[in-house]
């Protein structure tokens, strides 16, 4: 609990836990750096409930007795039964209406696909390589690029945006047709 800085909203990711023969494994987290990932003010409210009344060591997301999450008990508990409703259109597991529209085709992912979906989200909100980078943890801006390069793309036409906009500011914006360009 003491990792979330909820007036910066930002949750340091220090450590990591995995589980070998059925024990927990604690330790630093892959590339064995710390990281600080932002969150959206939306969820700032719900991260303050969470943290209300734990100490500072104590986890933020813990399993129903109070324990690390294991990720096949929280995916089978949890994530695969939401992926379901999403899919069926309800809101909760008890509910026979479908109250929202459903999506049959909503892809089958995974909470490690979340980690691409937050680097997509972030590319489109305009982070730079860098804090994409430091946000995921990656040892080097080459190897975010390397992984999410096409999620850039996007960035080309803002960039041609810029420079029409700078031009035009400036009063150097072309004036009329530009004709045959040879490189």
């Amino acid at each position: 609990m003491g990792r979330v800085d909820l007036s910066r909203r930002r949750i340091e990711v220090a450590e990591a836990v995995s589980e070998v023969g059925g024990a927990a494994v604690w330790g630093t987290p892959k590339g064995h750096g710390r990281r600080s990932v932002p969150f959206p003010a939306l969820l700032a409210t719900e991260l303050a409930q969470r943290c209300q009344g734990k100490r500072p060591k104590d986890l933020v997301f813990t399993s129903a007795a109070g324990a690390w999450l294991r990720n096949g008990n929280f995916r089978h508990r949890h994530f695969d039964p939401a992926l379901t409703l999403i899919r069926e259109g309800r809101s909760t597991p008890d509910d026979p209406v479908r109250n929202v529209e459903g999506d049959p085709n909503f892809p089958l992912v995974t909470p490690h696909d979340l980690r691409h979906t937050a680097a997509s989200l972030a590319v489109s909100a305009g982070a730079s390589v860098k804090s994409v980078q430091r946000m995921l943890g990656h040892a080097s801006a080459a190897m975010t690029l390397d992984v999410y390069a096409d999620l850039f793309d996007d960035d080309l036409d803002a960039v041609a945006r810029a420079l029409d906009d700078q031009a035009n500011a400036s009063g150097l914006g072309i004036q009329g047709p530009i004709g045959d360009i040879l490189l």
